[in-house]
């Protein structure tokens, strides 16, 4: 939906008129014909500031951006989020820890980041405390990529890479 800037506009026009009243009437008399010339200048400054705080506002975004579209003479803000991917499956549950002597810790997370948990959980039914070990177990899980850019395939010249994920 547009976002109506004209009330902003013409605030700014009531205010340049009750300061140029100050000077008299010839000076009220200038500041009107200057009013109309303002407008545009006023609109485009007024767009500058929206745009200015979308970029920073989806600076600070994990994922997606928030854009300023003109719809006819008025700014209209839009919000683009993707959606959250899946969550990766989890690896089974380890019923034998091998003698591991168990620690445990005290974690303080969102409300809602429990409540997702819990559902996803549930959904792969286990319990809270065994699905966090799994998501833990495979979080810390070391793997290594090794892709193969050597140029000895059919189809591929540059070099070896060898990262952690």
């Amino acid at each position: 939906m547009p976002m109506d800037i004209t009330p902003y506009v013409e605030s700014l026009r009531q205010d340049l008129l009750t300061t140029a009243e100050a000077g008299g009437a010839e000076t009220r008399a200038a500041a009107e014909r200057l009013l109309p010339a303002l407008e545009p200048a006023v609109r485009l400054a007024l767009m500058d500031a929206l745009s200015q705080a979308a970029a920073e506002i989806t600076s600070e975004l994990p994922a997606g951006a928030v854009e300023v579209r003109l719809r006819g003479r008025e700014p209209e803000l839009v919000v683009d989020v993707p959606a959250a991917p899946a969550a990766a499956p989890l690896p089974p549950e380890d019923e034998d820890d091998g003698g591991e002597t168990l620690a445990r810790i005290t974690v303080r997370i969102p409300e809602s980041v429990k409540a997702r948990a819990e559902e996803l959980a549930a959904r792969s039914g286990r319990s809270l405390n065994s699905w966090i070990v799994g998501a833990l177990r495979a979080a810390t899980r070391e793997r290594v990529i090794d892709i193969d850019l050597s140029g000895t395939g059919p189809r591929q010249r540059g070099r070896r890479m060898t990262g952690w994920v």
